[in-house]
């Protein structure tokens, strides 16, 4: 695609076009040669959406309740985008009709924008690639962007930071859940739901919850009563200020419990409700642009990554390939350290040579 041609796409995209969204995100997933222009382009138009994280284990009905949502929304005059990311399913390919059937009251409302991404055997790149989806969506025009993971892992919890809002699912009676939470993704919640709240198991599994966040405000609290075992993780609003993340002029925000029933559509609202109070709390705090500074730090410090180590790995290749480095290794011509520093003296040398001028 010649420079002209991408300058038309993202002309087409900013007048609203349905058809260049679904092509600049599907030239984000592929990596397509110049896409990064695209997304270059975009950015003096973003800001405007407010991006929600859904995450959570399979099963908890994530899917049905991000419809629901977007429902909701829709009902309220807000256009929706939903970038729905399983970093273990074959690519699917998903256009502005894609895998609609996940998002059956939604569809053939053209304002509800459903894209299916999947990490093709890179994980690595899917929280990047998902970024740039979320920007091409917001310079689109969309109101609501909604991020929704299949699973909750790793790869989900890098995905889910892309979103100012993170809403975690939980399924009632379902211990193993809540006990996976304070193995690193409980720290990344602002509101948690208990999603299937008409089953058996879901009071005690929102006691569970409730207990697990009080911890997590007051971490030395109930140390004496039995309470053993559990880590603490770092309060995701924690920066300069006490260890629950407060400083003298802010409190920490509190992440509350909604119980809902996302099949009729039970408690959405006191989670839009949730939701919003969030996003309120952020604007008011200053904790939104504190956010968006931290997402662009992580994000430029990642495309530099990535873009030394091709550097390098092309660097590599001049040399014969790995393997031939390890050989002369092995046969002790050189040392692991030596090879590295010869990788990356041309690299270092221009990168001061900048610095200099």
């Amino acid at each position: 695609m010649s420079a002209a041609e991408e300058r038309d796409l993202v002309a087409e995209l900013l007048d609203g076009r349905h058809r260049a969204l679904a092509r600049v995100i599907s030239k984000i997933e592929d990596h397509s040669p110049g896409y990064r222009e695209i997304v270059s382009d975009l950015h003096a138009h973003t800001g405007d959406a407010e991006v929600i994280g859904v995450t959570g284990s399979p099963g908890a009905g994530k899917s049905t309740l991000v419809d629901k949502l977007a429902r909701r929304y829709r009902d309220a005059g807000l256009t929706v985008g939903i970038i729905a990311v399983d970093p273990s399913s074959p690519y699917t390919g998903g256009a502005v009709l894609g895998d609609r059937i996940r998002m059956a009251s939604n569809v053939g409302d053209m304002d509800v924008f459903f894209r299916s991404m999947s990490a093709r055997g890179q994980l690595g790149g899917l929280s990047t690639a998902t970024a740039d989806a979320v920007k091409a969506l917001d310079a689109f025009g969309k109101d609501r962007i909604i991020v929704e993971t299949v699973g909750a892992g790793q790869n989900e919890v890098d995905v889910v930071k892309t979103a100012d809002t993170v809403a975690v699912l939980v399924q009632p009676g379902s211990g193993d859940d809540v006990q996976m939470l304070k193995a690193g993704i409980l720290e990344i919640g602002d509101v948690f739901v208990v999603n299937k709240a008409d089953m058996d198991g879901a009071t005690r599994t929102v006691a569970e919850l409730e207990e697990m966040l009080h911890m997590r405000e007051s971490p030395t609290k109930g140390l004496e009563t039995g309470h053993h075992g559990f880590d603490v993780p770092e309060h995701p609003d924690a920066e300069d200020g006490d260890e629950s993340g407060e400083s003298p002029d802010e409190k920490a925000w509190e992440p509350s419990v909604i119980e809902t029933v996302a099949t009729d559509g039970e408690g959405v609202d006191d989670l839009i409700d949730a939701l919003d109070a969030h996003r309120a709390y952020l604007e008011e705090s200053g904790r939104l642009e504190a956010k968006a500074r931290q997402r662009y730090a992580t994000e430029i410090r990642a495309l530099v990554r990535n873009d030394v180590g091709e550097l390098v790995e092309a660097a590599i290749d001049d040399r014969g390939g790995i393997d031939a480095l390890a050989d002369r290794v092995l046969a002790r011509e050189t040392d692991p350290y030596t090879v590295a520093d010869e990788l990356v003296a041309p690299i270092a040398e221009c990168v001061r040579e900048q610095r200099d001028d």
